[in-house]
């Protein structure tokens, strides 16, 4: 899935990336201030999650239960080293079989399970962004 979209149609965006989802260890890509933590929101809200969703910036990961489930959202951008993932348990959360949404997973490469989905956002101008989805296989 590639496309440029409108941020007012963000809740669409969520939806599509839903159903092209084939792996539930999800990487979000995109310079600061891209909308990384806006999509993921929508998603979150997409897979059934009514409730307020936050940025886990400085708590590194937030949890969202779902009906059939939970999504782990993570911010790794703070991170000093890899460390500090493993120290929060990263390998556990890898293998729930849940929602694992990470921003900033450039941080954590080494620790990455070899499937993945990719989701690479940029910024076109201040209303619209251009996203691109696919699987990827870390190297």
């Amino acid at each position: 899935m590639k496309k440029i979209f409108k941020l007012e149609n963000i809740d669409q965006i969520a939806q599509e990336l839903k159903e092209v989802f084939c792996r539930k260890i999800v990487l979000f890509n995109g310079e600061m201030g891209a909308g990384k933590t806006t999509l993921i929101s929508a998603i979150v809200r997409a897979l059934g999650h009514s409730e307020k969703t936050s940025s886990p910036t400085f708590s590194i990961v937030n949890e969202y239960k779902l009906e059939n489930g939970y999504v782990y959202h993570f911010d790794f951008y703070r991170i000093k080293n890899h460390y500090e993932a493993l120290d929060i348990g990263i390998d556990d959360y890898f293998c729930s079989g849940y929602w694992n949404f990470i921003e900033w997973p450039e941080k954590i490469t080494n620790l990455l399970p070899r499937e993945v989905m990719v989701v690479n956002l940029e910024i076109i101008s201040t209303t619209e962004r251009s996203i691109e989805c696919f699987e990827s296989e870390v190297l």
